[in-house]
């Protein structure tokens, strides 16, 4: 584990109830696995309890499962985990995403379709031109108990050859909850399609 993290390390933990996402700093790493201090209370985490851990290093996204061994007031000990993977070089992972949506700003409303969703954005397929210069509100469903209610900027709009517009887009003043929702989320449908 002493490759992978480092002391200083930013890490995010996410357990089963991702409402109590926390993030911390290592603070130091031994061969059975690390100490970290929480940013935040430690609410909702359970010792022996496996969650998800996130961090952000220079070989790219580290994704492990592993499970809290001692927790003390905002110092938690992680153990070591069975396995990890690196996930991309980009910050967020990117899957395949197709679903109707819509753009609204004020009284008008767009209809589009998404291609590709991340933590930090999507794109989207529309036939209707949409002004680059405004904001738009938008519900993302990610399954039918879970949907993602928040603010889209556009970045790049292109025109094909066929009239269709392509549009990449933000994610603009996203809750921690909805990231850490949607980061859990795409990763966890990123493995499902490497694993079939």
């Amino acid at each position: 584990m002493r490759e992978l993290v480092k002391k200083d390390q930013l890490v995010t933990i996410v357990p089963q109830d991702f409402k109590n996402s926390n993030k911390g700093k290592v603070l130091e790493v031994d061969l059975k696995g690390f100490r970290m201090e929480l940013k935040y209370k430690p609410e909702g985490l359970l010792k022996n309890h496996i969650c998800d851990f996130y961090s952000l290093t220079d070989n790219g996204y580290l994704y492990f499962e592993s499970y809290i061994q001692a927790l003390e007031n905002n110092v938690i000990t992680i153990a070591n985990p069975v396995k990890h993977r690196f996930l991309q070089r980009r910050k967020f992972t990117r899957i395949k995403f197709l679903e109707d949506i819509e753009l609204s700003c004020g009284d008008i409303t767009h209809k589009a379709r998404t291609l590709d969703l991340s933590a930090g954005g999507m794109k989207l397929r529309t036939e209707e031109n949409i002004d680059i210069e405004k904001e738009y509100k938008v519900s993302v469903k990610l399954s039918p108990e879970q949907v993602i209610n928040c603010k889209y900027q556009l970045i790049r709009v292109e025109k094909g050859d066929n009239g269709i517009y392509t549009i990449s887009g933000r994610f603009v003043n996203l809750s921690n909850v909805d990231k850490m929702t949607l980061v859990q989320f795409c990763m966890k449908k990123d493995m499902e399609n490497l694993n079939k």
